[in-house]
């Protein structure tokens, strides 16, 4: 039988995310006791409380599906009043800019980065992550890793063994690892990965990165719950034929050429080259985001890489006004694509 869940939550999280909006409030509603203690402790940023939530939508029981819509209801609710509050005070004539209100100086109130990482089995996306992740926080970011382990067809289980590759970045205080197991579902995340970026983001992490499992050209269900999709690509992992194949490439808005160091930087470079080439022969469209193609090496001491890859991310940023207090062209295409979402998650239930 299909519940009820996510069709409501859309409207929550449209509110959510379009704050400039005049969509009507839900009517007050009695919320279960245990359900109003962890939401305050999820919008207070409290790690426990978050995790426990994950772990609940994360569930297939039914009463736990139940208790999770109702927990992913009021954070949206809560969180909206939070962003409503923030833009009040944002849109008086005289408003403070060290901001005066709590809203204004709760975590929850701040819009996030979402950051789609995918690639093929052994790119190096956990390596990766671990650098990536720990340059963010050293600039002052608070970073959520959603972590796809793949499950066995066999028996069901997953090592969900990335936490333990991010030995740095999971026990960093501005960082949050969490694995999650894939349970067999096809597209390279879980079944509960969107439910679980909506969270994190209550949470007050201002990044979210979702690494999926190693996937192949057609896996890209990654690409409709995040703002930017980054594909990691090995040195020497295909000709320019390779990369004007339809799939994940042209969904990419970012292709990265991992491992660029050492005796594969050569390697990489003609990887590279290739890559450009192969982007260059795809279609277009005039005012969207071109992508481009950037070596990278999660080794180097200097992390020059690193910087400028958080450079054009910064850029790609801009470019879609996501911060932007209007209702921009990314957030239409987030809607868009949370629909869709939510249909498949309907339609497996």
């Amino acid at each position: 039988m299909l519940q009820k869940p996510r069709a409501a939550i859309l409207a929550q999280l449209a509110r959510s995310r379009w704050i400039a909006t005049d969509l009507p409030a839900n009517p007050a509603a009695a919320v279960d006791p245990e359900i109003e203690v962890m939401t305050d402790s999820i919008l207070q940023g409290h790690r426990y409380s978050l995790s426990k939530a994950i772990t609940l939508v994360e569930s297939v029981l039914p009463a736990h599906r139940d208790k999770s819509t109702k927990l992913l209801t009021h954070v949206l609710d809560r969180r909206n009043q939070l962003l409503k509050q923030r833009m009040a005070v944002a849109l008086k004539p005289h408003a403070s800019v060290s901001g005066s209100t709590v809203a204004d100086r709760h975590p929850a109130s701040t819009k996030s980065l979402r950051v789609g990482i995918s690639g093929p089995p052994g790119v190096g996306k956990s390596t990766f992550i671990e650098a990536f992740g720990g340059l963010l926080t050293s600039r002052g970011h608070k970073v959520a890793v959603l972590s796809i382990d793949p499950s066995s067809h066999r028996t069901g289980g997953s090592i969900l063994g990335d936490k333990t590759r991010m030995e740095r970045l999971s026990v960093d205080p501005n960082a949050y690892v969490r694995p999650s197991p894939s349970r067999c579902t096809l597209g390279g995340v879980a079944q509960a990965t969107s439910e679980a970026v909506i969270l994190c983001e209550a949470a007050g992490f201002d990044i979210i990165l979702v690494e999926t499992v190693g996937v192949g050209q057609s896996e890209v269900t990654v690409s409709e719950m995040v703002d930017m999709l980054l594909l990691l690509v090995t040195p020497a992992g295909g000709d320019e034929l390779q990369g004007i194949k339809k799939g994940i490439v042209e969904l990419a808005d970012l292709v990265v050429v991992n491992k660029a160091d050492g005796e594969l930087l050569s390697t990489a470079r003609h990887t590279k080259i290739e890559y450009m080439h192969a982007l260059h022969l795809l279609p277009h469209s005039i005012g969207k985001w071109r992508p481009q193609v950037l070596m990278c090496s999660s080794i180097d001491a200097d992390q020059s890489s690193l910087i400028k890859l958080w450079d054009t991310i910064c850029d790609f940023e801009r470019f879609n006004a996501v911060r932007s207090l209007s209702l921009s062209a990314l957030d239409l295409l987030f809607f868009s694509c949370q629909h869709v979402w939510e249909f498949w998650n309907l339609y497996l239930l």
